[in-house]
């Protein structure tokens, strides 16, 4: 067997009230794919971060090619070798994909020219569609993630770590990066993967480890050797946790969303949503189904009073909201869960109080100003309810893993009883544990009588949960679907543009 890339020994983080890596353990081979499994808050993305240089380990050795080394920053860890892709990326929206690659990676004067050459070489060299010259804010999540993946790739990392890497992507975006990591590992890199989609992982990995509260349970498996059931026993301690949901059918009453021939135009000039007409009723959950970059994030935005509408009419509970802010919006009975956690829904830097009262805080004023003691309650109940994992509700809301961030998130926007709630991606990046807490959040709500629109790229998550799914794609609904009598094939077909 080769030397290791990468051994992590005994590896212990410790934080205000919590232990997020106790006595951790990784081994990783060069020339594999390398899974990092467990439920949100097992320890794994703190673990990948003191790989990365982000922390600085408490106790514990890490040894890269076999030599013991001490990141004191990114910078250092990169200067090793290792290369990480966080979820939440770390791009300069004006800057364009080449000069997202190679910034502070270059000399100060650059030749651009020859740098776009470059980096479209480099990107058509491991399989990726990546224009150099286009701005990142013109781009989708999935294309903001090849040009992160670029950056390590540019900086000739040797052990890439990716961080829930297919939870932007769609099911062909998923299959296409496979492949990518395929020539990568060939190339003799390694790379490790964390995800939570036991298909993915038993399709694009080699080996596998597994943590559970912060410790190794088990540690590079042989993903030949196990299935999907085995590794989700592993992670959860009881294969109880991934029993799916099995909703009841609702029964729609009255029309709490209605969008006609709604047309909207995206930052790049192009027609996003284009003359889309749709219904939510109450006791109903209406899917939306595409592939990604079909205008279903402008659609939800200029929903929510986000994005601007060039035609057409967004009306919520009866009430036309289509030129109204968001506060009206809100008030007309809405709640809004955006694709992106941490650039729409949260502000990352503020505390988790600030988050968690941002929707209600009109009613904890004391006259004029904010009752914080009035705050602290409303918070510290929303932590109860909904059973979110924090550590101290003044911590920084970014300190959230990714299911506790979504769990506050969703029960701050359906602690105001709304009529209609539009869900955009509500699962994505979860364990789960998680993903079956947010669904049964979700289907909890319809049984009370909430219309919700959920979109999601996760089709079977679909058919689970919808009571009808509707295909966008090129800005418009091209099909109707029945999810207890459509075949998947069906609803693919219409995903890809063939109209039903």
């Amino acid at each position: 067997m080769s030397r290791a890339a990468v051994e992590l020994d005994g590896i212990w983080k410790r934080f205000p009230g919590v232990i997020a890596n106790a006595g951790a353990s990784l081994t990783v081979r060069p020339g594999t794919v390398h899974a990092v499994l467990g439920v949100n808050g097992a320890g794994k993305t703190t673990l990948m971060n003191c790989l990365a240089g982000v922390y600085l380990p408490d106790e514990g050795a890490i040894r890269i090619g076999g030599q013991e080394v001490r990141f004191s920053s990114p910078a250092d860890a990169l200067a090793a070798g290792i290369g990480m892709v966080h979820q939440e990326f770390r791009l300069v929206p004006t800057f364009t994909v080449a000069e997202n690659v190679v910034l502070g990676a270059a000399p100060r004067v650059l030749d651009m020219a020859a740098v776009n050459r470059e980096v479209a070489a480099l990107a058509e060299r491991f399989g990726f569609d990546a224009d150099p010259e286009r701005p990142v804010w013109q781009l989708s999540m999935g294309e903001r993630q090849r040009v992160e993946i670029l950056k390590a790739l540019w900086r000739d990392a040797k052990v890439l770590i990716l961080d829930e890497p297919t939870a932007v992507l769609t099911p062909q975006e998923a299959v296409e990066l496979g492949a990518v990591l395929r020539r990568m590992v060939d190339e003799g890199r390694a790379v490790i993967f964390i995800s939570h989609k036991l298909d993915e992982v038993t399709s694009f990995c080699d080996e596998a480890t597994v943590l559970r509260g912060g410790k190794t349970v088990a540690s590079s498996i042989a993903i030949s050797d196990v299935d999907a059931g085995q590794l989700a026993e592993l992670m959860v301690g009881s294969s109880s946790a991934a029993t799916p949901i099995s909703p009841r059918v609702g029964v729609p009453g009255d029309v709490m969303l209605a969008v006609a021939d709604l047309t909207v135009t995206d930052s790049r000039g192009l027609t996003a949503v284009d003359a889309l007409s749709l219904e939510v009723r109450s006791g109903e959950i209406v899917g939306i189904a595409g592939v990604a970059g079909n205008g279903q994030r402008s659609l939800t935005d200029a929903i929510a009073g986000l994005e601007l509408v060039d035609s057409g009419s967004v009306t919520i509970n009866g009430s036309d909201v289509t030129t109204a802010g968001t506060r009206q919006r809100v008030d007309a009975g809405l709640a809004y869960i955006p694709e992106d956690r941490l650039g729409v829904g949260l502000a990352p830097k503020l505390p988790v109080t600030h988050n968690a009262v941002m929707r209600g805080y009109r009613d904890m004023r004391q006259g004029p100003m904010l009752s914080w003691e009035r705050a602290k309650s409303f918070c510290n109940d929303l932590i109860d309810r909904f059973e979110v994992k924090v550590g101290r509700i003044d911590d920084p809301m970014a300190s959230l893993s990714g299911g506790n961030l979504q769990r506050l998130l969703l029960g701050r926007e359906l602690s105001s009883d709304p009529s209609v709630v539009v869900a955009s991606q509500p699962t994505r990046g979860l364990d789960v544990a998680g993903v079956g807490a947010i669904q049964s959040l979700l289907v909890s709500q319809r049984d009370e009588g909430t219309g919700v629109l959920m979109i999601s790229e996760d089709l079977d998550e679909l058919l689970a949960l919808a009571d009808r799914i509707l295909v966008m794609s090129e800005g418009r609904i091209v099909g109707e679907f029945d999810p207890r009598a459509a075949s998947r094939a069906e609803i693919g077909e219409a995903m890809m543009g063939a109209h039903a």
